[in-house]
Parts: structure tokens; sequence; C-alpha cells
């Protein structure tokens, strides 16, 4: 499993999770902001768009919320590697 951090404006963040959940290898994506973790979504591997869609809604929304309050914050994201989808 691979980790990545991005560290982004407020109001980038949620394009940002979306552009990454339509990448669809994406297992996990926290939020954190000045050290902790304000929000966390685990995604399931092989779910199809649609389902990940409607399951990430709630999440988005409080994604944006939360993004309107700060000015900047961290991702951090866990990608399924391609040798872990098999």
């Amino acid at each position: 499993m691979a980790t990545e951090k991005f560290t982004i404006s407020g109001d980038e963040v949620v394009q940002k999770v979306k552009k990454l959940i339509h990448e669809g290898n994406i297992r996990r994506v926290r939020v954190i902001h000045k050290g902790n973790t304000v929000l966390e979504m685990p995604l399931t591997i092989g779910a199809s768009a649609a389902a990940v869609g409607i399951v990430a809604a709630p999440f988005l929304a409080a994604l944006g919320a939360f993004a309107a309050l700060v000015t900047e914050c961290t991702l951090e994201v866990e990608k399924v590697e391609e040798t872990e989808k098999k």
C-alpha cells in the first residue's frame, strides 16, 4: 500500500478528493489539520464509481463545511498498489 500526502488550501480540498476518488485506486482518505485527523473515509476496492459517489456524498458535504473554515490542510491518501488489486 502506498501513502501520499498533499498539503492544499481549504478551497481546493473537495475538488482534490473528488479527483482522487474518481481515479479509483484509493483505499482511504484522511483530512489532517494541525496534526489532527479531522475526517477519515475508507473506500471499498472494486466498487463502481456510482456506488462510491453515493457513499462519498455525506463525506464530501462534511468536507466542504470543514474546508470553508480552514486555510490549509493535509490530505493523506492510501492508494492500492497494482499487486494488491489481484
